[in-house]
């Protein structure tokens, strides 16, 4: 017996305060005779830079266990849904309620064991989440395990995500060796590399390898990198603070030891 989310009958009959609020303020800002002259010129492709953006900056208030801030980012986010809604809805194609309603439907579908059936409870996750992305995929129409890897996606996500998705078909290294074995080899072949285009290439295919070895010790190479930078940055800046003024005109030497001497205090 399939079991229904517990859902109020005021929640369903209308938005909560804020919510009805915000897409009121939008509707009145898309408003082409009394709104905004800027929010009424935007279109998805010119908000979509903003979307991103915003996904960003919660990212980063989460990095810096910022909670006001992530209130504050959570709600810039928010606003972007409202807007392409809004948008949506101007043309007749959606509204923001149906796609909350859309969410909450692939939600309750993606947790059966939740909302299901009894025999949905005794799979495991990752049985339940591969057949339901599966059915997902072969729904829209997919020829390929890649189809529906968002072309947007920051390159060093999407190689992950290329990389995860020929993993669930078989095409994946049984270990670490392989993909080390293939940095190395992508290392030489783009020392080897002789014109613009070729040293695109192999550095292309260097990144691509890089990815696939750090993605097999079981680490996201996006966290990676994003901790990588934050290190880079804060002893960077530590050299900084001990040279002064006279950083910019140190030897490569003088700043190499800077270097150390703030890696060795653990900076």
């Amino acid at each position: 017996m399939s079991v229904s989310p517990e859902v109020s009958p005021a929640a369903e009959a209308s938005p909560a305060p804020g919510i009805a609020r915000l897409l009121a303020i939008m509707a009145r800002l898309r408003n082409p005779q009394s709104g905004c002259e800027w929010d009424v010129a935007q279109t998805f492709a010119t908000i979509a830079p903003y979307t991103i953006e915003e996904a960003y900056e919660v990212a980063d208030a989460i990095e810096r266990e910022d909670l006001p801030a992530l209130r504050e980012e959570l709600g810039d986010l928010l606003l972007q849904v409202v807007f392409h809604a809004r948008m949506a809805e101007e043309l007749g194609a959606f509204d923001f309620d149906s796609v909350a309603h859309a969410i909450s439907d692939k939600m309750t579908e993606r947790h059966p064991h939740i909302f299901g059936n009894a025999a949905d409870q005794g799979q495991s996750r990752e049985v339940r989440w591969e057949a339901q992305k599966a059915a997902e995929r072969e729904a829209k129409g997919a020829t390929s395990a890649l189809d529906g890897v968002a072309l947007a996606l920051p390159a060093l996500m999407r190689a992950e995500k290329l990389q995860k998705r020929a993993a669930r078909v078989g095409f994946d290294w049984p270990d670490t060796a392989g993909p080390r074995a293939k940095v190395i080899e992508e290392l030489d072949e783009l020392a080897a590399a002789g014109t613009e285009a070729e040293r695109l290439d192999e550095a292309g295919d260097l990144l691509f390898a890089a990815v696939n070895l750090v993605r097999r010790y079981g680490v996201a190479p996006e966290d990676a990198l994003r901790h990588g930078n934050a290190k880079f940055e804060r002893r960077f800046r530590a050299m900084e603070a001990l040279a002064g003024a006279d950083f910019p005109s140190l030897s490569l030497d003088a700043q190499e030891v800077l270097w150390q001497q703030v890696k060795a205090a653990g900076g």
